[in-house]
């Protein structure tokens, strides 16, 4: 697998922004699907701010496991590669998903590296150390949900983003609006990473899921 693990998918934010500006314009939804559902019931995880991690093990290749970052020349600062490395062990990666996987099943964890010099506000979450949250598993090509995730976290003993709330988009917005503290550090939180209460799909196939950024609508 190594550098064949597939990267994490790009999430568009809720609006569409002025191209000179940088600033959203506001009711001009990125996606039909954002319009479509904007009325729907969403669900808020908190956005962290830190480093995409991506985590690859295969039924066919017990024993080994593959770190990375987003893309596949990207490089993890120290701390986090080696705390990574103790986290994710072969014998603990094998022993949650060797039940679970067979014929080569290939098996993703994306999650956000976070801590002491990872980005500026890293020392904020964790002052002295670094850690790992988990936000998705990917399965061959399945994404899985939520109550899965939840469990590959408690199996591997990772903290998993939680979903604290639901509700419209617009609700969503009013929430970052208020720049409400993180739920994992003494800090702001960066945003929000919103998806139907039920995962949806467009017709490329491709995941309903956005974001929206504190930093967007602060004055």
């Amino acid at each position: 697998m190594g550098n064949g693990m597939i990267k994490y998918h790009k999430i568009n934010s809720i609006f569409k922004r002025n191209r000179k500006t940088g600033k959203f314009i506001m009711d001009e939804f990125a996606q039909p699907e954002f319009e479509y559902l904007q009325d729907n019931e969403w669900t808020f995880t908190e956005k962290v701010d830190g480093m995409n991690i991506r985590l690859g093990w295969s039924s066919a290749d017990p024993g080994v496991v593959h770190i990375g970052g987003r893309s596949d020349n990207a490089q993890l600062p120290v701390p986090l590669f080696e705390y990574l490395g103790d986290t994710f062990t072969p014998e603990r990666m094998d022993a949650t998903f060797l039940r679970r996987a067979s014929n080569g099943t290939v098996i993703t964890l994306f999650g956000e590296g976070y801590g002491r010099k990872i980005q500026k506000v890293g020392s904020s979450y964790l002052p002295d150390s670094v850690g790992f949250i988990l936000f998705d598993v990917l399965v061959g090509n399945w994404w899985l949900e939520r109550e899965a995730v939840n469990g590959i976290a408690a199996s591997l003993g990772v903290p998993v983003v939680a979903n604290f709330a639901t509700g419209s988009l617009w609700k969503a917005i009013e929430y970052v609006k208020a720049a409400p503290k993180s739920i994992i550090g003494d800090c702001v939180m960066e945003g929000l990473v919103l998806r139907p209460v039920v995962e949806m799909y467009n017709r490329g196939r491709n995941r309903i899921i956005t974001k929206v950024k504190v930093k967007d609508f602060a004055s």
